[in-house]
C-alpha cells in the first residue's frame, strides 16, 4: 500500500530502528516506548486489520509471533516476561491499518483490563 506507513517502513523509505528482519516480517523500536523493550513486529504482507487473517496468511501472522519471543530472548526479556498486544480497529486503538504486534517488556506490566 503506496500510503502506508509500515510499509513505507518496511521499503525503506521512511528510517526506522531496525532489530530484526527476515523475508516474511521486521520488527523495529516504537518511536513513543512504553516500556524499556517496545518494538513493533510486521509481516512484510500489507494486511490492515486481523479481520483479515484467513487460511491464506495464517501462517505469515503465526510467525510474527515468532518474531515477538526472539526479540524479547535477545533483549533479555524472554525469561522475565514480556506482553504482546494486536489491536483491531480504532476503538481497540489500532492508529496504523497494517497488523502489527506490539512486543513489551523490561518492568512489570500491571493488568490489561479491571474489573
Amino acid at each position: 500500500m503506496a500510503d502506508c506507513l509500515f510499509c513505507k517502513i518496511i521499503g525503506k523509505e521512511i528510517p526506522a530502528e531496525i532489530v530484526f528482519e527476515d523475508d516474511r516480517a521486521v520488527a523495529f523500536k516504537d518511536i513513543h516506548p512504553i516500556a524499556p523493550l517496545h518494538v513493533l513486529v510486521v509481516p512484510r504482507e500489507h494486511i490492515p486489520t486481523t479481520n483479515e487473517v484467513d487460511d491464506s496468511n495464517c501462517a505469515l501472522v503465526g510467525h510474527i509471533f515468532e518474531v515477538a519471543a526472539q526479540v524479547a530472548r535477545k533483549a533479555g526479556f524472554a525469561e522475565s516476561g514480556y506482553r504482546c498486544i494486536l489491536n483491531t480497529n480504532r476503538d481497540a486503538g489500532q492508529e496504523v491499518f497494517h497488523v502489527h504486534m506490539h512486543v513489551l517488556g523490561g518492568k512489570r506490566l500491571g493488568p490489561m483490563l479491571s474489573r
